[in-house]
């Protein structure tokens, strides 16, 4: 640590963005781009809060960084300008720092020591400071293909091309595999192709990244729907070993409020995808906010997403309806203590544009117009309970009921695990009651030499999380096909964050 005071003399500072006004007029990413030298200049003065504590919870494996990013290194390593080692640390742990620098929520800040107490200015903008180092590696030409210098002869299929595949695939093609990566969809990436608004990532991030990919000899097939156009006894036949890192894509739905079946009220990933395939040059969204009143329900990063969607097309008001009470501005400490990640209000970008967030609401019944479509809804205060047994209910307040215009009504409550396919049923894996696919303490599923890693194996989770999974699949595979491995494994399979319970 060069000053042990540094975050006093320094206060924490964000990457500053667009004026609002322009960013609702484009899909661009909603952060300014500045010149090179004076972002260096401001990350590198951020970089020098980091006190390098004796023990560095942002990397903690349970309470800060799953990926074990050796943040106070690479924090050192900025502050005194040698992007270059600094890039080389930061890849050593994480295959995608472009895709967390701008998509992780940053538990390694809520970790962090100068986060402990406000007093202290915050924590250290590690996320900025990451994803500095990433575009700066991809400037400069630090960013080259790894090729391996031997081949192991063996063949490994990769089901899914989200972060979990990918992380997984390059690493197992580093160690001399030839990796076969299956995707459904016509273009690559999985979620972060069609599920992330492209203000949050544009999609040139990932096909740079996939381009190194396949200069280091990673091959991919897409359009290809794994059980069905390739059946489970070719994939047998041709691969050594499988990991499925299909995702949980299956949207979570409201089958109990009235109205539900109303035209105009649809699940969030059928809003999310055609707009992103809009941007992709695919046509006009056929399920558009342009012109409409839209109702947002669910409180979580895809309701944010939607929300920012639905601005960017032209809708005429959007309102994001929670459950729950407004979390508090600053953390509790009894409910959620430093380190673990805090029970907190978050405001995203898309937040600060237009619109409205309204909390311990609830929608009675939707109701349509005479062609069946609808056009608003009824909203009740509520209070979300738990019984004995942690089950919740949903209690209203009063019979007082509100009346707010809705021609569009976009469901963000969640995902329900894995997406029933032919694929499990042909290797006969049965999900688990979260609607997960269960795994060994090796990664491998009940199915001999099938893998899993991702959401696909822990559930809806965050992008750091499913990189760090592909990342120890990797090893497992490794060691499965040849006795051992060198592959670094940052996780296992039962670890989860640190928690109060």
């Amino acid at each position: 640590m060069a000053d042990p005071q540094g975050f006093l003399k320094h206060s924490r500072s964000d990457a500053p963005k667009r004026p609002k006004s322009e960013r609702l007029q484009d899909w661009n990413e909603v952060y300014l781009e500045q010149d090179p030298a004076e972002r260096n200049n401001a990350v590198r003065t951020q970089a020098t809060r980091c006190m390098d504590c004796g023990i560095p919870f942002c990397h903690s494996g349970t309470a800060g960084c799953p990926l074990g990013n050796l943040i106070p290194e690479w924090n050192d390593l900025v502050r005194r300008g040698d992007w270059e080692l600094a890039s080389e640390r930061l890849h050593a742990t994480n295959n995608f720092p472009e895709f967390t620098g701008r998509l992780c929520p940053a538990p390694c800040e809520a970790a962090c020591v100068l986060a402990i107490s406000h007093d202290a200015g915050g924590a250290v903008a590690i996320k900025r400071v990451e994803e500095t180092i990433a575009d700066v590696s991809w400037e400069n030409g630090y960013v080259q293909p790894a090729q391996a210098t031997v081949s192991s002869g063996k063949r490994v299929a990769v089901v899914g091309s989200g972060p979990a595949g990918l992380a997984a695939a390059q690493q197992l093609t580093r160690a001399g595999h030839e990796v076969v990566v299956y995707e459904r969809d016509d273009r690559l990436g999985g979620l972060l192709r069609y599920g992330i608004p492209e203000f949050k990532m544009e999609k040139k991030v990932l096909d740079r990244r996939l381009a190194q990919l396949r200069r280091e000899g990673t091959k991919f097939v897409t359009g290809c729907e794994v059980g069905v156009d390739i059946t489970v006894e070719q994939l047998r036949a041709e691969f050594d070993a499988v990991v499925l890192a299909v995702g949980a894509l299956r949207g979570r739905d409201d089958k109990t409020t009235p109205g539900r079946e109303l035209k105009g009220v649809h699940l969030a990933m059928d809003h999310l995808v055609p707009a992103n395939r809009a941007c992709e040059g695919d046509g006009p969204s056929e399920i558009s906010a342009e012109g409409k009143h839209v109702i947002v329900i669910g409180g979580g990063d895809t309701g944010a997403d939607c929300y920012g969607t639905a601005t960017r097309q032209g809708a005429l008001s959007v309102t994001q309806l929670d459950q729950y009470p407004m979390p508090p501005s600053v953390r509790d400490d009894e409910r959620s203590p430093w380190p673990v990640w805090p029970h907190i209000l978050r405001t995203y970008p898309a937040h600060e544009e237009a619109g409205e967030r309204r909390f311990t609401v609830a929608v009675k019944r939707f109701v349509g117009d005479d062609d069946g479509h609808v056009r608003f809804i009824e909203l009740q205060q509520v209070r979300v309970e738990k019984d004995s047994s942690g089950r919740r209910s949903v209690v209203p307040l009063s019979d007082e009921i509100e009346v707010l215009p809705a021609d569009m009504v976009l469901l963000a409550i969640g995902f329900e695990g894995v997406e029933h396919m032919r694929l499990l049923e042909d290797l006969d894996i049965s999900l688990s009651t979260r609607g997960t696919i269960s795994c060994g303490s090796d990664w491998q599923t009940t199915a001999p030499g099938v893998f899993v890693c991702g959401d696909a194996h822990r559930g809806a989770s965050l992008v750091v999380w499913a990189i760090a999974e592909g990342r120890s699949v990797a090893n497992a595979v490794d060691k499965f096909l040849t006795g051992s491995s060198n592959l670094p494994s940052p996780v296992i399979p039962n670890q989860l964050p640190l928690a109060v319970v």
